[in-house]
C-alpha cells in the first residue's frame, strides 16, 4: 500500500495495551472505518502524535482533513456516526452515560491505586480493590437477567466499560473469579473472547479493515 493511499484514510495513535485505546479500536472497527494504527512506545512519544495533542496520551485519532480526536469516546460517537451497524449507540444516553461516567472517574481512579499501589505513596491497594468493587457489584446488579448492560445485545456502554473491567479482574485472577459476580464475569468473559477483540488486539496491526 502506497504512502498517498494510506493518507487518505485517518491514522490512530494508539497503544495495544491501553483500555483508552481498546475501546476507541473496537469501535472504529465495528463502524468499518479503514485506518492506519501507530503503535505508540509510551518513554517515546512520537513528535508527530504530540504536534497534534501535547498533552500526549492516547488515543489519538488525525481525520484525512486534519480534525484531531485526541478522547477516546468522541473517537468512539465519531466512528459510530459514520455508521453504526450493531446498533451500539442507545436510544437513551441516561444509563449509559452514568456507568460511563462513574467507570472513568471513581473505579478509574480505583483501577489505578490498585493495579499500581506503588504509583500511589501511601496508598492502600486492598483498599482501592474494596472501592472498585462498589462499581463491580453495580454492573453485577445491572446484568442479571441480560446478557449486556442495556440489554441482550452488546452496546456502547459495555465496549466503553469492559476493557476497564478486564484490566481490574487481571490485577489478580483467582480472587475476581472467587467473588459472587456471576453474571459479570460472565459478561466479560463473552466480550474478552469476542472475534472483534481478538482483532483489535493483534500484534502487530498496522491497519484497521
Amino acid at each position: 500500500m502506497s504512502t498517498d493511499t494510506i493518507r487518505q484514510y485517518p491514522v490512530l495513535y494508539s497503544f495495544r495495551r491501553c483500555p483508552y485505546a481498546m475501546r476507541a479500536r473496537m469501535a472504529l472497527y465495528q463502524a468499518g472505518v479503514q485506518c492506519e494504527i501507530v503503535e505508540v512506545e509510551l518513554k517515546a512519544k512520537p513528535a508527530a502524535m504530540l504536534a497534534l495533542s501535547p498533552k500526549g496520551s492516547v488515543p489519538v485519532l488525525q481525520l484525512p482533513l486534519g480534525e484531531v480526536l485526541d478522547e477516546s469516546l468522541d473517537i468512539m460517537n465519531w466512528a459510530l456516526g459514520q455508521d453504526d451497524p450493531g446498533h451500539w449507540l442507545p436510544d437513551s444516553r441516561s444509563l449509559s452515560q452514568s456507568l460511563i461516567t462513574e467507570n472513568d472517574s471513581s473505579f478509574k481512579a480505583a483501577l489505578d491505586r490498585y493495579k499500581y499501589p506503588q504509583r500511589f505513596p501511601g496508598g492502600n491497594s486492598l483498599e482501592a480493590r474494596d472501592s472498585g468493587m462498589v462499581f463491580l457489584q453495580t454492573l453485577n446488579a445491572q446484568l442479571h437477567g441480560d446478557a449486556y448492560l442495556l440489554g441482550r445485545q452488546v452496546s456502547y456502554v459495555d465496549i466503553a466499560i469492559f476493557p476497564f473491567i478486564r484490566q481490574f479482574a487481571n490485577t489478580d485472577v483467582p480472587w475476581f473469579e472467587a467473588q459472587a459476580l456471576s453474571a459479570l464475569q460472565h459478561w466479560l468473559s463473552s466480550l474478552v473472547n469476542s472475534d472483534l477483540f481478538a482483532i483489535i488486539m493483534e500484534k502487530n496491526r498496522r491497519h484497521l479493515l
